[in-house]
């Protein structure tokens, strides 16, 4: 089944990053706190406790190089924790927002952060080493609703968004004297290279409901995100002519999403089991299996079958009268997690190939899924 272990920290988890050593991992139990856990002879004990937020935390990152934590929260604001001596201490950004902080992700290089926000914006913070604190410049007056996810591409300029508006954007976020000029280039062509800050480099209009859990590759070509419509979208060649392709899957919606290789995206959400979707030869996306359960679902899936079973389903609840607690499921949902699944995050990375990630969710469990167990899938 490819799970590894199960650790229930809380009644709920928010979100979860783990150390750059994997050897501890930040939570957020659904309050304003952030709990960091260590793992001693094969137990979880809890050694810090960071508080400085006002309500729920909604996002946590642990940069891999300089071992600093930075939180978002639907308090407006932000911090960056730095560990001196055996304590975390806080360092105040201003994000000058007027709504929720939704997500929060450190650059590929760790010199900046973004912040998607309830106001429309994005907050990309960098340090001042002048003033000794941490400040933004935010993208404005391009979504038209929550930020609900972003991610950096690998050259730390480009940006990718995913809204309650329906689109995903890509931004450029190149900032003098932070951003050396050079990083412009690492794109598949030179097509950004004198993009400004906050430049919206294509837009996306292929949901027509909420979107969520944006993802680059590992070589920053291929970007994949999902819908609250049961779908997710693969885009090549990001610009002014993109490639996009859709998957459409009769399960719940996906919340969030992670490439394991260039090839394989882990996807998880509502249907509280993680799916697989990978691409053959041709490039062509398809959904592959579920990993939290044994029985894969063939490719073959037809619309007319999925409708006609939905449809049989029903006919026979109006008129036997038996509700839907009684009625046996076409799969068994949540072999591993029983509540919906809000985050991923890679745990053991070879080179491009990530072989070992975690998931959280809302009944408190964090998952380690390792790919090592599924052998069909390290073949694709």
């Amino acid at each position: 089944m490819g799970v590894m272990s199960v650790h229930q920290f809380a009644q709920c988890i928010t979100c979860h990053a783990w150390s750059p050593d994997h050897s501890m991992v930040a939570l957020c139990p659904n309050n304003n706190e952030a709990h960091i856990y260590r793992l001693v002879e094969d137990k979880w004990e809890k050694v810090h406790v960071l508080q400085k937020h006002d309500q729920v935390i909604s996002g946590i990152d642990w940069s891999t190089g300089s071992n600093r934590i930075v939180t978002a929260s639907h308090d407006r604001n932000s911090y960056v924790w730095n560990l001196e001596g055996s304590e975390w201490v806080p360092t105040l950004v201003i994000l000058r927002l007027n709504r929720a902080a939704l997500c929060v992700q450190w650059s590929p290089k760790e010199n900046k952060f973004a912040v998607g926000s309830g106001a429309k914006t994005v907050c990309i913070c960098y340090y001042e080493q002048e003033n000794n604190w941490w400040v933004s410049k935010l993208i404005r007056k391009r979504h038209d609703s929550s930020v609900t996810s972003v991610s950096w591409h690998p050259n730390n300029i480009l940006l990718a968004t995913t809204s309650t508006d329906g689109k995903c954007r890509v931004f450029s976020t190149f900032i003098k004297g932070v951003d050396a000029k050079d990083s412009k280039k690492g794109t598949s062509d030179s097509k950004f290279g004198d993009s400004k800050f906050g430049e919206l480099i294509v837009q996306l209009d292929l949901s027509s409901s909420w979107t969520f859990g944006v993802k680059w590759s590992p070589s920053g070509n291929t970007l994949a995100y999902v819908g609250h419509n049961s779908m997710i979208y693969f885009v090549d060649d990001v610009g002014p002519s993109p490639l996009a392709q859709n998957v459409v899957f009769r399960d719940l919606p996906l919340r969030d999403v992670l490439f394991v290789s260039e090839r394989m995206v882990i996807g998880v959400g509502y249907d509280c089991n993680p799916m697989v979707f990978a691409a053959d030869e041709r490039g062509i996306w398809s959904f592959v299996k579920y990993l939290g359960e044994r029985k894969a679902v063939s490719f073959g899936s037809k619309y007319g079958t999925q409708f006609s079973e939905a449809f049989g389903k029903f006919y026979s609840q109006s008129k036997q009268g038996v509700s839907n607690d009684a009625v046996e499921s076409s799969r068994t949902r949540g072999f591993v997690h029983e509540n919906c699944i809000n985050c991923i995050m890679p745990h053991m990375e070879h080179s491009t190939l990530i072989t070992r990630f975690s998931t959280s969710g809302l009944d408190g469990r964090i998952v380690i899924w390792d790919l090592e167990y599924e052998q069909d899938l390290l073949e694709l």
